[in-house]
């Protein structure tokens, strides 16, 4: 399996949740339920053991509550080579804080993981992929240079916009561009959709999809930024306790080794936007 064409980025991330997601989201919070969350930190030596043994380097988003729960194995995720980004204290969803108590939350999940690295963090993505208009403002006043959080491109990375204007009487006002670099995501691209079984605020999620199928998606987003996209990048979302599972460990392996075949390299999301500071025009043709 080769390319014909341009090569390409491929960022495999991890929201290292714990039990911070389950404490959150109005679900159950037994013991039943909080051990998921503690399988999430049981599955995190395997994953960094397969990324040591494939030479993947990878971003971790922390919640502070997970970094101050499980500081070991944080600086292990740090002392690997991995990077380790924001993601709220408590898994909040940024868009029922409001300003304010959006600001209070990225300061103390910013210490949280700043007490466990000893730097602050550059890189943030927001619970459940949520935004709010003040997002980027705060992010930015606290030094973070990017976020992975927001869907408006698949392969290109582009700069977050502050000020937009929504209106159901006339066209969408478009703000003016930060200097707030966005790694998009999707909800394709991430594990937990197709995996998970829960019960939270009264829905039902149950994936437990085959993992072949949704490895070949994966692996078919790649085969076709490589055949028609210029140096793209692609995001991969994954969950400790839903892709360290056996099975979908070997679709992960999978992945990288079709990934490499397409002749893809492996990065750290702060590296990717350090060159697209630095002038990279990644993602050229989408």
């Amino acid at each position: 399996m080769t390319s014909t064409a341009s090569t390409g980025t491929v960022c495999i991330t991890f929201d290292f949740d714990a039990f911070s997601s389950r404490l959150s989201n109005g679900g159950p919070t037994g013991p039943g339920a909080l051990s998921r969350g503690e399988f999430s930190a049981f599955a995190v030596p395997r994953l960094l053991a397969l990324l040591a043994r494939e030479n993947v380097p990878a971003t971790w988003f922390v919640p502070g509550h997970t970094a101050e729960t499980f500081p070991d194995l944080c600086r292990q995720i740090a002392a690997d080579g991995h990077e380790l980004g924001l993601h709220g204290y408590l898994h909040e969803p940024v868009s029922a804080l409001g300003p304010d108590g959006e600001r209070a939350v990225l300061e103390r999940a910013r210490d949280a993981l700043a007490k466990v690295t000893g730097s602050f963090p550059v890189g943030n993505r927001t619970p459940v992929f949520d935004f709010s208009e003040s997002t980027a403002d705060i992010l930015l006043a606290a030094g973070v240079t990017y976020d992975s959080s927001l869907m408006a491109r698949d392969y290109q990375p582009y700069r977050v916009r502050a000020g937009d204007r929504q209106r159901s009487d006339g066209p969408f006002e478009f703000g003016a561009e930060t200097t707030l670099i966005e790694l998009g995501v999707d909800w394709s691209l991430c594990d937990f959709g197709y995996f998970e079984y829960m019960f939270a605020s009264g829905v039902l999620l149950q994936g437990l999809r085959k993992v072949d199928d949704v490895i070949d998606n994966w692996v078919d987003e790649l085969r076709y930024m490589t055949r028609d996209v210029a140096d793209g990048v692609v995001t991969i979302t994954l969950h400790p306790e839903v892709m360290g599972r056996g099975h979908r460990l070997l679709g992960l392996e999978r992945f990288i080794a079709e990934a490499r075949d397409l002749g893809v390299e492996f990065a750290r999301q702060d590296t990717v936007a350090t060159a697209v500071a630095a002038g990279r025009r990644y993602g050229a043709g989408c």
